[in-house]
């Protein structure tokens, strides 16, 4: 059974609709298309880079003045990158949008160099009595009975050892020595 309804579907252009387009708005200044157009053409340029730089000669209200979805569709990216690019440039500037973002990190780090040298110090150290060996929870334990840090879990120990390349089972230094593997392939009779 289907069913009529009582009004045609259409669509929406959700850009104009919500006023995307005109809010912000991309006027590239003649210097700022010159070294957009310079960016594009030269060799040695991040390919992201040169992506928002064809962005942004695109939207350029002056010049094709394209809309986010005509961008979108041509540089094969989302229509929320080209509207957070023209936001960026109306916002925080020319050079912002054409250069990436840089990554801010959230977490302060754990332990700083010297702590994560006392933690290697510790681990190539002599294990415990009664233990053959340091697990990452006595490690944890033990940084927190010397007062090296106030409280830290096995997993913070385990990415910082992996990270310094040292191993729980070490005999001398700590650092981890890989064996040669014997080689599978069937050794060349030479005459």
């Amino acid at each position: 059974m289907t069913r009529s309804w009582p009004f045609t579907p259409f669509t929406l252009d959700k850009e104009r609709l919500m006023g995307k387009e005109a809010k912000y708005v991309v006027r590239l200044t003649e210097p700022e298309r010159q070294y957009l157009e310079h960016l594009i053409k030269s060799r040695r340029v991040a390919k992201a880079k040169a992506l928002r730089a064809r962005m942004l000669l695109k939207a350029d209200a002056d010049g094709p003045a394209w809309t986010d979805s005509q961008i979108a569709d041509a540089f094969d990216v989302g229509t929320a990158t080209v509207h957070r690019l023209r936001q960026r440039l109306v916002q925080e500037g020319f050079e912002a949008a054409v250069t990436r973002k840089a990554l801010i990190r959230t977490k302060p780090r754990k332990l700083d160099g010297a702590q994560e040298a006392r933690l290697v110090t510790i681990a190539c150290s002599a294990p415990p009595q009664g233990r053959s060996s340091w697990t990452l929870q006595l490690l944890a334990d033990k940084l927190v009975e010397l007062h090296v840090v106030d409280a830290i879990s096995d997993e913070t120990v385990r990415r910082t050892l992996k990270k310094t390349s040292s191993s729980l089972g070490c005999n001398s230094n700590g650092s981890f020595l890989q064996k040669p593997t014997p080689s599978s392939s069937v050794p060349w009779k030479t005459r």
